[in-house]
């Protein structure tokens, strides 16, 4: 009789309960994608159970010189941040309501805040948004609480992925999306003043937008208010060592993705949502606000503060339905912004447009390939024509090593030839080369 083990009988009876087989259980897993994981001996030691799935894992692509961007980006995470956050006192998803117990945790939830205000240069920023995209979403809603209004303008040069999610959360909601285009890879003025008016909420804008181009948005934040209306900004934070930020704009309210602060691309997540924004609006803000006062013997002390807003306090009537702590990604981008400084962040951002400026030319020599708007302002990502589909090639440089860049067609009709390169500090001029010899080869 062949030995049976717990684990085979536990299985068993797992599939049981669902009315599954083990088979139908893995259906969706194309069958040449499959490792079949009941082949493994039974009685094997730690270290051979390893080693078999680290063969298992090897034939993976791995090792890609990666070029991609559109929101997420591979920049280099100092030791010190890993080391920082691996200590056992942050390994919490709790909440800190008990301040006596959390002052850790809240200074560095404040310190967090401190920095986005710096980086921004807004008046006031909060902690614990989920990510860049909902971070815009619960700006957008913020700006209808202010303003009474229900018509937001959004352009198409926004991350297409955040237009997504806000056309998502807002699809059963009373609220007018008025959607404009972009022209040359920047907003049209003209589009933005013929929609704006005294029932606009807000504009929705990003700097540096989807496409990498920079744009002085300080006249349209002047349009926005001349008619009441609030301008809400998504910036890159890494850029914001460089170039203008959105409180020199007049931005409103500015979000992001702090993914490039110190934290890894880890296929998708967990990543951090950031806001800031004018003091006369903190009270109309979600999530979660940290101050810092003193107790009653005159010590520092940390506290959260503005709970009203709270769905545990105001349930139905709370601002946001934001109720997770993303503490430790903010501690993260707190021990890295701490470790570059203010003269390491602006060399970062510097080497990242140097580095794309040097690559955009570099393909740019390649016959065939050209670049797709006539402006050259962008940051550390662009977008080229190519002779053939962006699919393909994209496709085919994997092959060779290269992540090489996004395919705007996934997104936008009639780019099928248009890819979208990033460049972070990480890239060499030889990777930069190599890639320009592999594209040239494919096409």
């Amino acid at each position: 009789m062949p030995f049976i083990s717990n684990s085979d009988r536990q299985r068993e009876q797992m599939l049981e309960q669902i009315g599954l087989s083990m088979e139908q259980l893995f259906a969706d897993i194309p069958a040449q994608l499959r490792s079949d994981l009941t082949d493994m001996p039974v009685g094997l030691a730690e270290q051979q159970v390893m080693e078999a799935m680290a063969l298992l894992a090897a034939k993976n692509h791995v090792g890609l010189t990666c070029f991609l961007g559109g929101g997420f980006y591979d920049h280099y995470i100092p030791a010190a941040v890993g080391a920082i956050i691996s200590r056992s006192e942050f390994y919490t998803a709790y909440t800190p309501y008990q301040p006596e117990l959390s002052q850790g945790t809240l200074q560095a939830m404040y310190e967090f805040q401190s920095m986005i205000c710096r980086l921004t240069e807004m008046e006031v920023a909060n902690a614990s948004l989920y990510d860049g995209g909902t971070a815009l979403y619960e700006a957008m809603m913020m700006a209808l609480r202010i303003t009474g209004r229900n018509r937001v303008i959004i352009d198409d040069s926004v991350n297409p992925i955040y237009r997504v999610m806000i056309s998502s959360y807002t699809k059963n909601l009373s609220i007018d999306l008025v959607q404009t285009h972009c022209i040359e890879g920047i907003v049209d003025r003209g589009q933005i003043r013929a929609r704006l008016d005294r029932n606009v909420a807000a504009v929705i804008l990003q700097n540096p937008n989807f496409f990498g181009c920079l744009d002085d948005l300080s006249d349209i934040a002047d349009m926005a208010h001349e008619v009441g209306a609030l301008l809400i900004v998504s910036c890159y934070p890494i850029s914001l060592g460089l170039v203008k930020t959105p409180g020199a704009m007049g931005a409103d309210i500015a979000t992001g993705e702090g993914q490039c602060l110190g934290l890894p691309l880890s296929f998708g997540g967990p990543y951090l949502g950031f806001m800031a924004t004018r003091r006369q609006y903190v009270r109309k803000m979600p999530g979660r606000i940290i101050g810092r006062t003193v107790d009653r013997y005159g010590r520092e002390a940390f506290v959260m503060t503005l709970q009203a807003r709270e769905q545990h306090i105001r349930r139905e009537k709370a601002t946001s339905n934001i109720c997770s702590n993303e503490a430790l990604c903010a501690l993260a981008a707190v021990v890295y912004l701490s470790v570059l400084g203010k003269e390491g962040l602006r060399q970062t951002a510097q080497l990242c447009a140097d580095k794309a400026g040097y690559a955009f030319d570099r393909l740019c020599q390649i016959p065939g390939v050209r670049p797709h708007f006539r402006t050259k302002w962008f940051f550390n990502e662009f977008v080229l024509d190519l002779p053939s589909d962006a699919t393909d090639v994209i496709a085919r440089l994997i092959e060779k090593g290269f992540a090489a860049g996004f395919p705007l067609s996934r997104y936008y009709e009639g780019m099928e030839r248009c890819i979208l390169i990033a460049v972070t500090e990480k890239r060499t001029k030889q990777q930069i080369g190599m890639l320009a010899e592999a594209l040239e080869s494919v096409l």
